[in-house]
């Protein structure tokens, strides 16, 4: 190969470059960003960089003479509008085309959206930052969708001073995935500090005054920040010839297309640990895929399925909660270790005979890496679990 481009300068894309160099690619080496800012860190945004605690300094991936060293042709603040992959060229927003002999699509997600203006999201620096400028204490945060992403930002909004609103659909947040028990106790984290969670609630739309309710009803606030999920960035891809549904779908290899190969947030590939096609938007996901793609894009006759159990972190007020596997669609939730009610726990995850899953708050991170490696190797329910059942956690 003379020519590797890879579209989106994140998590994932650097990855695939620094992997690329790393493993003997000499060839000319693209990599291009919609954002002006080189690749950087995306978890601290909710976290240290919403709560003032960081300098925007501290957030790149990479200082700028270690991006020299790779070699790259760096294209940021331009996004990749069309791809002709008969003529394996990338289109460009500035009217550019860039010709490939490999590609790598990492160009991640873009948060959902309400009705209305004036709401905040969460995604980008500038995102983070200008969320940041408007918080303070006794002002008035509305966020909507008590997911990971708006629990956090609830919770440093909170740690601020400011007076919280947290709005969800569901009856418990985050039981789609985590489980009923394990949602109450993370909802209850925020109840316990005064902050106002209201589930089952629907918004339809932003306003000047909050947000307005699907009853009609309006929920006053001085900032909205909507944080309801995200869609994968593939709008650019239309009549490529990539098959797209929720993602760039991919073999188990990672590969779209050939000489194709997409990484991180924006991937759905077949991971062949759990015999389904999944989509997993998590820092450390990206990093793995990042490099998974791009060894095998370099050496094809060498290629090897990727295989992860995903990993995820959130930090919430004095709460760290880890999780390994694949938690949503589970059958069963079980304790294995601690007290809820305490929230130092470590619980199980069961879908069919397998152990697919495990979660741990507020415990070390060795409390839970034995669980890691029982799901790496596919372990019944009964063999990691035991024959004499634990404590059961309802759905």
């Amino acid at each position: 190969m003379k020519g590797v481009v890879v579209v989106g300068a994140s998590a994932a894309g650097l990855a695939a470059a620094e992997t690329l160099r790393r493993e003997g690619y000499e060839g000319t080496l693209t990599l291009i960003g919609d954002e002006p800012h080189a690749p950087y860190d995306r978890p601290p945004l909710s976290k240290q960089i919403l709560a003032g605690e960081w300098e925007t300094k501290q957030l790149p991936l990479r200082p700028y003479d270690v991006l020299d060293s790779l070699g790259l042709d760096l294209r940021l603040g331009v996004a990749a509008t069309g791809l002709d992959v008969a003529d394996r060229t990338v289109r460009l927003a500035d009217g550019s085309h860039v010709p490939y002999d490999g590609l790598v699509v990492a160009t991640g997600v873009r948060p959902r959206r309400l009705p209305g203006e004036g709401a905040h999201v969460l995604r980008t620096l500038d995102d983070a930052v200008a969320l940041r400028d408007r918080l303070g204490r006794g002002r008035r945060l509305i966020v909507v969708g008590a997911g990971f992403l708006g629990a956090e930002a609830a919770a440093v909004a909170w740690q601020l001073g400011a007076r919280v609103t947290l709005l969800e659909p569901a009856p418990v947040p985050l039981a789609h995935a985590v489980g009923g028990a394990v949602g109450q106790v993370l909802s209850q984290a925020h109840l316990d500090r005064g902050v106002e969670l209201r589930c089952g609630v629907t918004v339809a739309a932003v306003t000047e005054d909050g947000v307005r309710l699907a009853d009609g009803e309006l929920v006053e606030g001085d900032e909205v920040l909507v944080a309801i999920g995200s869609l994968p960035n593939t709008e650019w891809l239309a009549d490529s010839g990539l098959t797209v549904d929720n993602g760039v779908v991919c073999d188990e290899f990672s590969e779209a297309a050939p000489g194709v190969y997409a990484a991180g947030d924006v991937a759905r590939w077949h991971n062949p640990l759990f015999g389904v096609s999944m989509r997993v938007e998590h820092r450390t996901h990206a990093a793995e895929q990042g490099m998974a793609a791009a060894r095998n894009l370099l050496r094809p006759q060498a290629r090897k399925p990727f295989a992860p159990v995903p990993y995820f972190w959130s930090d919430q007020y004095d709460m760290k909660i880890q999780a390994y596997g694949c938690l949503r669609g589970h059958d069963e939730v079980a304790v294995v270790d601690g007290d809820l009610a305490e929230r130092r726990f470590v619980v199980a995850y069961r879908t069919g005979d397998r152990l697919t899953g495990a979660l741990a708050v507020g415990m070390p991170p060795k409390a839970i890496r034995s669980w890691r490696q029982a799901i790496a190797v596919s372990a019944t329910w009964r063999d990691a679990v035991g024959t004499t059942a634990p404590a059961t956690a309802p759905k």
